[in-house]
């Protein structure tokens, strides 16, 4: 994992932790994956998929779900 790895990862935690208040997961899930969308290059999300699919060790559940749902 490189430091800039763990910089996408840190922040996408931070996002789901933003959205994790929201009650319905499906709508918390919807807004961290939105708010990527909408935010991040491409460069960025294609990192934090690709990390996804090779192991996701760090990322907490709703930021998986949402990471997920970019592809």
């Amino acid at each position: 994992m490189t430091m800039k790895t763990d910089r996408l990862i840190k922040m996408t935690n931070d996002i789901s932790d933003f959205f994790n208040a929201e009650p319905d997961k499906e709508i918390a899930a919807e807004g961290v994956k939105s708010h990527i969308m909408r935010v991040w290059e491409p460069r960025m999300r294609l990192a934090i998929i690709a990390y996804s699919q090779e192991s996701g060790e760090g990322l907490s559940e709703l930021a998986k779900v949402a990471v997920a749902r970019l592809k």
